[in-house]
C-alpha cells in the first residue's frame, strides 16, 4: 500500500494551494470546526455543576446526556441529503443557530429542572449532527483543492475550540460564575460568529478533479448505506467515538468521584485530555504519511487503551492525569481519519460521511447511559473499563479505513 501522501497526490488532482479562494475557505473551515468544539466543551465543562444543582445520580445524568446523542442520531442519517441540497454553508448557518438556541435553553432551563435541560441538549445534538457532516464535507472539498491531506488538522481546530471551551469553563468554575451567564454568552458568540464564517466556503459541488459537478447530485446520498466499506468504516468510527465521548462526558466526574479531587482539578484533567487530543490531531497526519493510515490508527487505539487503564487503575492523581493525556493522544485520530476515509471519493463524500458519522454517533447514544448504569453499581471510574473492549475491537477494525486504490475511478468505493 502506498503511503497516504502518495495516495493524496494520486486522488487529489489539480491542486491550487496558492489561490485566495481556497485559502479563505481553509480559514473558514477552521472557524466552523473550532466553533463547534468550543460550544460543546463549554457545556461539558459545566456538567458537574448542572448535575449538582439538579441532584442527579449517575444513571439519571446518563439519561440527560443521552438527549444530545438522540438529537444527533435523528439529524445525521439525513444529513447527506440536507447538505447535498442546501450546500455546506447554508446547512451550517441554520444548524449553528439551532445549537445556540439549545445552549440558551440549557442555560436558563437548569434553573428550573431536568426537562428543559433535556430539551435544550436535544437541540444542541440536532444542530451539531448536520453541522458535523457539513463541515467535514467542506473540509474534504478544501482538501481536494489543496492537493494534500488536511482533514485531521481541521479536527485539530475542533479540538482547539474544545480546549478553549474547557479552559474557560474551568476558569468560570474557579471564579464561581453562574452556569446561566456562562452558557448564554457562549450561545450568543456561536450565533454571531459561525454564520459569518461560512461566507468563505467553497461553493456547493465544487468537486476537485475532472468529474462533472453535475455527476454528484444524480446519485442518491442514501445509497451509501448499502456499501460494505462505508459501513465498516462507520463501525470503526463508533468504537473510537465511544472512547472520545467517554472522555468528554465522564472523565472529569470520574476524577472528582473516583479520586475525590476538587471540581476545578477534575475539569483541568478534562482540559488536559482535550489538549492532548488537539496535539495528536495536529501532528498525527505526519504519522499517517510515514507509516500509513491503518498502522497509525492501530497504534492510536492501543495508546488510548493504555491511557484508559492508567486513568482507572493509576491509584494516584498525577498518574491518572498522565493517563488522561495518553488517552487524548490515542483518541485523536480515530474519528477524523475515519471520516476522511469515508470521503476518499469526493463525488460521494456527503452521503458516505453522513453514514460513517451516523454509525459513529450511536456511541454517543449508547455511551452515556451505559457508563451511567455501570457507575451506579461500581462507580464511574471503574465503569470506564467498558471502553477498553471497544478499543481492542478498534485495533482490528482499523483495517476498514485502508485507502481506496482508485478512488477517482470507482465511484462505488467498494
Amino acid at each position: 500500500m502506498t503511503p497516504a501522501r502518495d495516495r493524496a497526490a494520486a486522488t487529489l488532482p489539480h491542486p491550487s494551494p496558492g489561490t485566495h479562494r481556497v485559502r479563505k475557505a481553509e480559514g473558514a473551515v477552521y472557524i466552523a470546526f473550532a466553533g463547534s468544539g468550543f460550544a460543546f466543551a463549554s457545556w461539558a465543562a459545566r456538567i458537574p455543576q448542572v448535575r449538582d444543582r439538579l441532584h442527579l445520580d449517575p444513571g439519571t445524568l446518563g439519561l440527560v446526556l443521552l438527549c444530545i446523542a438522540i438529537g444527533s442520531i435523528i439529524a445525521m442519517p439525513l444529513a447527506g441529503v440536507v447538505v447535498t441540497r442546501l450546500g455546506e454553508a447554508r446547512s451550517i448557518t441554520i444548524m449553528s443557530l439551532i445549537l445556540a438556541a439549545g445552549l440558551a435553553t440549557v442555560a436558563v432551563g437548569q434553573l428550573r429542572g431536568v426537562a428543559p435541560v433535556a430539551a435544550g441538549l436535544f437541540l444542541v445534538g440536532f444542530g451539531n449532527g448536520t453541522w458535523d457532516v457539513a463541515m467535514n464535507v467542506q473540509g474534504a472539498a478544501v482538501e481536494q483543492e489543496l492537493g494534500r491531506a488536511i482533514l485531521p488538522k481541521f479536527h485539530a481546530g475542533w479540538s482547539v475550540g474544545t480546549v478553549a471551551g474547557a479552559a474557560i469553563g474551568a476558569a468560570m468554575v474557579a471564579l464561581d460564575v453562574p452556569v446561566t451567564a456562562h452558557l448564554l454568552a457562549v450561545a450568543l458568540l456561536v450565533a454571531l460568529a459561525v454564520p459569518v464564517s461560512t461566507r468563505g466556503f467553497l461553493p456547493p459541488h465544487a468537486d476537485a478533479g475532472e468529474h462533472d459537478p453535475a455527476d454528484r447530485p444524480r446519485r442518491n446520498p442514501l445509497k451509501a448505506w448499502t456499501e460494505p466499506r462505508t459501513l465498516l468504516i462507520g463501525f470503526f468510527v463508533l468504537c473510537m467515538a465511544f472512547t472520545e465521548g467517554t472522555g468528554n462526558d465522564w472523565l472529569s466526574i470520574a476524577l472528582i468521584d473516583g479520586y475525590r479531587v476538587p471540581a476545578a482539578l477534575g475539569t483541568l484533567t478534562f482540559a488536559l485530555f482535550l489538549a492532548a487530543m488537539t496535539t495528536g490531531r495536529w501532528f498525527g497526519p505526519a504519522l499517517i504519511d510515514r507509516y500509513g493510515r491503518v498502522p497509525a490508527l492501530r497504534a492510536s487505539a492501543a495508546a488510548a487503551l493504555a491511557g484508559l487503564l492508567t486513568v482507572v487503575f493509576g491509584q494516584i492523581v498525577p498518574l491518572a492525569m498522565l493517563g488522561a493525556v495518553l488517552l487524548g493522544l490515542g483518541t485523536a485520530l480515530g474519528f477524523p481519519v475515519g471520516l476522511s476515509a469515508a470521503a476518499d471519493d469526493p463525488r460521494h463524500a456527503a452521503g458516505r460521511v453522513s453514514v460513517a458519522a451516523s454509525i459513529g454517533y450511536v456511541a454517543f447514544l449508547a455511551g452515556p447511559p451505559v457508563i451511567g448504569f455501570l457507575g451506579d453499581r461500581v462507580g464511574v471510574l471503574r465503569g470506564l473499563t467498558i471502553t477498553a473492549v471497544l478499543l481492542a475491537i478498534a485495533v482490528v477494525a482499523a483495517s476498514a479505513t485502508a485507502p481506496l486504490p482508485t478512488a477517482t475511478e470507482e465511484p462505488g468505493g467498494g
